[in-house]
């Protein structure tokens, strides 16, 4: 993988976890060989794998993905029981 592409998608992404899952999700895409999902979404130099094409297509907004909304953990509290 090229490092300056990374470094531009990370800035895209915000979260390396999250961009090591975009990038593995579409490198497995690509990999597929057959139906729409596998063509690249940007033109691909002579020299790129499929990791820098899937970096590539991140850092021109071709691959889109949400974020859920973080949600706060609320701690259980204990039942009490009752007493017969």
């Amino acid at each position: 993988m090229n490092a300056e592409l990374t470094r531009k998608a990370l800035e895209k992404v915000g979260n390396p976890n999250v961009l090591i899952n975009l990038i593995s999700r579409r490198v497995r895409q690509l990999n597929a060989g057959s139906g729409a999902l596998s063509r690249p979404l940007v033109a691909p130099a002579a020299n790129m794998g499929a990791a820098d094409i899937a970096l590539s297509e991140i850092i021109e907004e071709k691959v889109g993905f949400e974020l859920p909304e973080a949600v706060e953990a609320v701690k259980p509290t204990a039942k009490r029981r009752k007493k017969h």
